[in-house]
């Protein structure tokens, strides 16, 4: 059973750089064929994926993101990372890890998720 925990801090302030890492545990995140994604929710509105590492390294970002998101892992520790700079208050949401064994349609149909993490970009 793969099993996600998110970590990073609660508060960023604007202009700043967000960075959040999550650690995976029950398999490797070099196992094909999975696809290991972060994925916001805002106040008050739905899930946003942000984009995703797969497998093999290959990364995927949002059209709406793809100029201030980085994503990246850390094999040795079993971690895949977020970095968003340039943070603003439109930003304050619960950031998620998530995973699937398949790389098709990446924004949708992940079975295994963090419990969420709470991100909130205030001066």
């Amino acid at each position: 059973q793969v099993q996600l925990q998110e970590s990073g801090p609660g508060l960023v302030k604007p202009s700043q750089m967000l960075s959040l890492a999550c650690t995976v545990s029950g398999d490797s995140i070099t196992t094909a064929y999975y696809t290991w994604s972060w994925i916001r929710q805002p106040p008050g509105k739905g899930l946003e994926w942000m984009g995703a590492i797969a497998y093999d390294g290959s990364t995927y970002y949002s059209p709406s993101l793809k100029s201030r998101a980085s994503i990246s892992r850390d094999t040795s520790k079993n971690q895949f990372s977020l970095q968003l700079s340039s943070v603003t208050p439109e930003d304050t949401a619960i950031y998620y890890c998530a995973a699937k064994q398949d790389s098709y349609d990446l924004r949708s149909g992940y079975g295994y998720w963090g419990q969420g993490t709470q991100v909130t970009v205030s001066s």
